[in-house]
């Protein structure tokens, strides 16, 4: 199968151009290569917003003097 053939069934099925399918860069997979894993596994896939949240600094609250006009 050649990369145009590629490009034109990935392009017919999810109903997007065969250049925009080209940008992307589908391929076939080697069925030889058991190791190739296209999303590494030592990033975690998850996102602690407490953790985030913690390592900023913290405002302290300042209020607002009342201004008589």
């Amino acid at each position: 199968m050649t990369q145009a053939e590629i490009n034109r069934a990935v392009a017919a099925v999810t109903g997007e151009s065969t250049v925009k399918i080209s940008r992307l860069g589908f391929g076939l997979a080697d069925p030889l290569d058991v190791n190739f894993d296209p999303e590494p596994t030592d990033v975690p896939q998850w996102i602690d917003w407490d953790h985030i949240h913690s390592m900023q600094p913290v405002r302290p609250f300042r209020r607002r003097r009342a201004v008589c006009a």
